[in-house]
């Protein structure tokens, strides 16, 4: 079997809906509504996202692309490599070793730009490599599934759905930049409208989940090592992408990103290549592994936001012991709010971008240093010492 670029939107094997299983009849049926809600919700949602961009640190990242680089290397290099090695070493059918490579030959979604928001990532990275990998996989796709589709034979011919590709991107560079533009003009309403949009990212996920539950009820089966497959696949992808990261010496803000990019594919994108390229007898065996990749990898990035929020939370409580309220003279100092954390952690980890000795130093022993008991003058140097001896001496006589 071979990647054939061909750009047409129906296939003639899938032109009667009525060859289609009960499952796949359900999805066909309430997947138009879905995806119209979902497209709706995600390009408010990237609206608000937008509104946290820096064009001063958007360019930065154009500039010097080397974090866009080191997560496209990600995206079309580590995950279809993993995804024909789980292929190989589970011995899955030609027809399943197909789906599992195309998901991991599939671009970044947009889901990673919410988990990313939730553990203090860069976003300006994470969306920059979300446009730039779906603007990449016109070619990239079309060449890793040709590179890797050697070893399997089918009468199918892979379609790479270029019209779902050109919706992603105007649902992302779109509402992006009237997000930027607002994040320019009005600084203040921009914060308002992100804190907004978080809390729709978290309901939004919750309506991904629950309507891919209702929508694949009818297309589960009992193949228990594409379940296996997908549970490890995006966790692998995580992984892996960190690593690279942290090889590459990126900052740990920069890992977080590129490993929630790596990890987090676009399960739509995968579901509509299969619909162009196979026959629903095809689907039968294969359909049921984009939804579950989809659902595993929510479970995953949920459970990346939880790890995080509670070391940050450790993390925030382990500043507040170390504040010296006990010393006498010195003003009680104010507990640390949220963003005044959030931006602790980014300066440190911006500073321990890569892993190296680290002096005992301690900013609040420093301020603690600076504040003398009351009562008591501050010390005084030896000569100073000494020159207030000698005017003792004179008063004396």
């Amino acid at each position: 079997m071979r990647a054939n670029c061909c750009s047409s939107s129906v296939h003639p094997a899938n032109g009667s809906e009525e060859e289609l299983p009960v499952g796949l009849q359900a999805h066909g049926d309430l997947g138009l509504v879905f995806t119209v809600a979902s497209a709706v919700m995600m390009g408010l949602l990237m609206f608000s996202f937008g509104c946290s961009v820096e064009i001063r640190k958007l360019w930065l990242h154009i500039r010097r692309p080397w974090g866009i680089a080191v997560g496209l290397l990600c995206q079309f290099g580590l995950m279809p490599l993993i995804a024909y090695l789980l292929a190989v070493s589970f011995t899955l059918k030609p027809v399943q070793a197909i789906a599992v490579l195309i998901m991991g030959c599939c671009p970044g979604g947009t889901i990673s730009n919410i988990f990313t928001f939730w553990v203090d990532g860069d976003m300006d990275l994470s969306i920059s490599m979300t446009t730039c990998s779906t603007v990449a996989a016109l070619g990239m796709m079309p060449l890793c599934l040709y590179l890797y589709t050697w070893s399997w034979n089918l009468a199918q011919n892979l379609r790479i759905p270029y019209q779902n590709i050109g919706i992603t991107l105007g649902c992302l560079i779109i509402p992006v930049a009237f997000g930027i533009y607002v994040n320019f003009k009005w600084p203040k309403q921009s914060k308002i409208i992100l804190k907004v949009g978080a809390v729709v990212g978290a309901l939004l996920l919750l309506l991904v989940a629950v309507a891919g539950l209702v929508l694949a009820q009818g297309s589960w089966h009992s193949d228990t090592t594409l379940l296996t497959i997908s549970f490890v696949f995006p966790f692998v992808g995580h992984v892996a992408g960190f690593l690279l990261a942290l090889l590459t010496r990126q900052s740990w803000q920069r890992c977080r990103t590129i490993s929630l990019e790596t990890g987090a594919q676009n399960i739509q994108m995968c579901i509509t290549m299969l619909q162009l390229s196979f026959t629903a007898e095809y689907l039968v065996q294969m359909f049921s592994f984009p939804l579950a990749y989809g659902l595993f990898q929510l479970l995953d990035g949920f459970l990346i936001v939880a790890a995080y929020q509670t070391y940050k939370r450790r993390l925030k409580n382990k500043q507040r012991r170390r504040e010296p309220e006990h010393v006498e003279g010195c003003p009680k100092q104010r507990s640390t709010s949220p963003k005044e954390t959030r931006a602790f952690l980014e300066v440190n980890e911006e500073a321990a971008g890569a892993p190296g000795p680290s002096g005992p130093t301690d900013g609040h022993v420093a301020s603690g240093e600076q504040c003398a008991p009351a009562g008591l003058a501050a010390p005084l140097s030896p000569a100073a010492s000494k020159g207030g001896a000698g005017l003792r001496h004179e008063s004396h006589w």
